[in-house]
């Protein structure tokens, strides 16, 4: 029997909110069978960060090394790579490897505020990671830093995907939980257009919600769904793990019911 494949390379999450816990977790959940490529190890609980230790890019090179020499990779998704080597050695592996579909979803900032992306790893990311993403996954904060501009209407919004775009990015998924209102808008800029999914905000403060949905995007991808069904099937599937969201620590956030 066997089982459609994805990777995803990020940081760990001690938690298990956020992360690579989070994504094995949603790569399970949605029927893939998940690897994992981890880049740093976080020291983190649902009050915050304490600690951060890079891995060595030997190791995570013989990482990538080790999963692409024995699967067959249906998506590859990327999440915290915290600096500029780590960003740029992750980028000349794809470039090699070619994975079919890959997601780059450009973490820099944790729930709590701890910073995980070094300033120079941003034009590392422009310059390198993004022009090979099929879909690029940022919040508005990140589509702010990685453009330049605030964002704070529907059409900065079009103007940040486009700009996004102009980059190299395949698609762009503008998530639009950071905006104001009782409704979530999160927008796909693909070639065709673009795609709007309005769904109610749930008010609770959710951890994990971006590594979810970007490796629920690369799980649908994976199982052969093409980009806007695996968007809308990615976006329903986090709406139903956040409304089954629970605190199983002692700080505010919820985990999503993965």
């Amino acid at each position: 029997m066997t089982r459609a494949t994805a990777l995803t390379i990020a940081g760990s999450d001690s938690g298990g909110g956020a992360g690579i816990q989070a994504d094995l977790k949603t790569m399970h959940a949605l029927g893939v069978h998940g690897l994992s490529v981890i880049t740093a190890i976080t020291s983190q609980n649902t009050r915050g960060v304490t600690a951060v230790h890079a891995v060595p890019l030997t190791h995570i090179r013989s990482q990538l090394a080790a999963v692409f020499d024995d699967f067959s990779m249906g998506a590859v998704k990327t999440g915290m790579l915290g600096s500029a080597a780590v960003t740029r050695l992750v980028a000349r592996e794809m470039r090699h490897r070619q994975p079919a579909w890959l997601v780059v979803d450009p973490v820099m900032i944790a729930s709590s505020g701890t910073r995980l992306l070094a300033e120079d790893a941003i034009a590392a990311t422009v310059s390198a990671l993004i022009p090979l993403a099929h879909i690029l996954t940022p919040n508005l904060p990140e589509a702010e830093v990685l453009v330049g501009a605030p964002i704070r209407t529907a059409d900065d919004c079009h103007a940040a995907a486009a700009a996004l775009r102009a980059m190299g990015a395949g698609a762009v998924l503008m998530k639009g939980g950071h905006a104001e209102g009782t409704t979530v808008v999160d927008r796909l800029y693909d070639e065709h257009g673009v795609m709007e999914i309005s769904h109610p905000r749930i008010d609770r403060e959710g951890h994990g919600t971006g590594c979810t949905l970007a490796s629920a995007v690369a799980a649908e991808l994976a199982r052969g769904n093409m980009p806007r069904d695996a968007v809308r099937h990615a976006i329903s599937y986090v709406q139903r793990a956040f409304a089954a969201s629970y605190q199983p620590g002692g700080g505010a956030v919820y985990v999503l019911g993965h």
